[in-house]
C-alpha cells in the first residue's frame, strides 16, 4: 500500500507534490480528448453525441450504449514511483513495447516516429503531450512513470505503449477480498457462488458494473493491482460505450462527462452558485444549441462501510445487495483553458 504523506521524507514529500502537480496536468489533457474531442469528432461527422443519462452514474448502474468509433478510448496508467521488475508478469511492459524509435518504426498509421526525439519521452518537454496525443489511438494502455536512470533529477516520462493487463481476474477479487475480510485465503474457500459475488463487487468497488468492457476491466485490475505498491498510481480509462473518463487514484474515483443543460437547469445552477447566466456561458459551457448548453461534469465516488476493511479485522460475510459506493460530490468543471475559475456545485443525480 501506498505510504501517506506523513510517512514520506522531505525529498519523497517534494516527488509526491511534483506528482500530483503533473497529474492535474494530465487530469486537464485527458479531460479534453476523451470528452471535447469527442463531441467534435461526432459534430465533423454530422452526428449526434450521446449524451451520459444521468441514472448511469449512479453507483451500480448498468450501461448499455453502442460503441462509435468517433468515441476517444484510452487507458493512461501514471505511477509516482518506478515499476519493479516483477510487475512485469502481471503488467506488460518490456524492451519490445518501449518508446523508442525503433519500436515506433512498426506501428501502422503511426506518424510520430518521423520526428520523434528521446527527449520527448519526458513530461517537462514541449513536446509531451503531443506524442502522448500521437499514441493515444493503440490498442492497451500506456505507461507514464518515474525515470530511474538518473538520480539526480526526478523526471517522468512516458515510457511504454501496448501495455497489457494480465493478472487474472481471480487473482485480483482475492486480493480485494482478503484486505476487505470477506475470504481469509483463497476465493473459493466458501464455495463458486460466494467467489462468483465477489468477482462482480470487485467492478462495483471501482465504480462499474460487473458486465462492463475489457479496458474497463483492465484498468480496474491494473488499478488493484498498482495499489499493492508502495507509491502513489493513477489509472485512466475512456470508454466509448459509457462515454466518460473514469479515474482511479488514491483520492478515490471520479467519473467525467458531457452533459447537456437545458435553460432552466443553467438557472438553477447560476442561481445555487450566485453566477450571471453570461458568466457561466462564458466559463463553463463548451457548447451551446438552441435547447441546451453542454458541460463537463464531474462525479466523485466514495467507499462505504462495506467496501472498507472492518475496524475490528474480523473476518466477515459478503451480502451483494448491500451498495459499495456512494455519490459524494457533483461538480461542474470550468472550461480548461480558465484556470483561475472554480468549479461549480452541481447536484442533479438523484433529482
Amino acid at each position: 500500500m501506498w505510504r501517506a504523506r506523513s510517512e514520506l521524507s522531505k525529498k519523497e514529500c517534494l516527488i509526491r507534490s511534483l506528482y500530483e502537480t503533473l497529474r492535474d496536468e494530465l487530469d486537464r489533457f485527458l479531460i479534453k480528448k476523451a470528452l471535447i474531442d469527442s463531441f467534435h469528432n461526432f459534430l465533423a461527422h454530422n452526428g449526434e453525441y450521446p449524451f451520459v443519462d444521468k441514472r448511469e452514474l449512479k453507483p451500480r448502474a448498468r450501461i448499455f450504449e453502442k460503441e462509435s468509433p468517433y468515441h476517444e478510448a484510452f487507458i493512461v496508467i501514471f505511477c509516482e514511483g518506478s515499476l519493479p521488475d516483477h510487475c512485469k508478469e502481471y503488467i506488460r511492459y518490456f524492451d519490445k513495447n518501449r518508446v523508442v524509435k525503433e519500436n515506433l518504426e512498426y506501428l501502422a498509421d503511426i506518424q510520430v516516429y518521423k520526428n520523434f526525439a528521446d527527449n520527448l519521452r519526458y513530461f517537462e518537454r514541449k513536446g509531451f503531450f503531443d506524442l502522448l496525443d500521437g499514441l493515444i489511438p493503440l490498442d492497451y494502455a500506456l505507461l507514464i512513470q518515474r525515470d530511474e536512470t538518473i538520480k539526480r533529477k526526478t523526471r517522468y516520462m512516458l515510457s511504454h505503449f501496448y501495455v497489457r493487463i494480465d493478472w487474472p481476474i481471480t487473482q485480483a477479487a482475492e486480493d480485494l477480498g482478503r484486505y476487505l475480510r470477506y475470504i481469509s485465503k483463497e476465493i473459493h474457500e466458501k464455495g463458486n457462488k460466494y467467489a462468483e459475488a465477489l468477482q462482480q463487487k470487485l467492478f462495483e468497488y471501482y465504480g462499474f458494473h460487473y458486465t462492463a468492457g475489457g479496458r474497463r476491466t483492465a484498468a480496474l485490475i491494473a488499478a488493484q493491482f498498482l495499489r499493492r505498491l508502495d507509491f502513489l498510481s493513477t489509472v485512466y480509462v475512456s470508454s466509448a460505450e459509457s462515454r466518460a473518463l473514469t479515474r482511479i487514484s488514491e483520492q478515490g474515483i471520479s467519473r467525467f462527462v458531457l452533459l447537456p443543460l437545458p435553460p432552466e437547469e443553467v438557472d438553477r445552477i447560476c442561481h445555487g452558485n450566485n453566477i450571471s447566466r453570461k458568466s457561466f456561458e462564458k466559463y463553463y459551457v463548451i457548447s451551446k444549441s438552441q435547447t441546451y448548453s453542454v458541460g463537463i461534469f464531474e462525479v466523485t465516488y466514495a467507499h462505504t462501510e462495506y467496501s472498507e476493511p472492518p475496524a475490528d479485522g474480523k473476518l466477515r460475510d459478503l451480502n451483494p445487495d448491500y451498495h459499495w459506493l456512494t455519490v459524494t460530490n457533483q461538480l461542474l468543471l470550468p472550461n480548461l483553458p480558465y484556470v483561475d475559475r472554480r468549479p461549480l456545485q452541481y447536484k442533479t443525480i438523484y433529482l
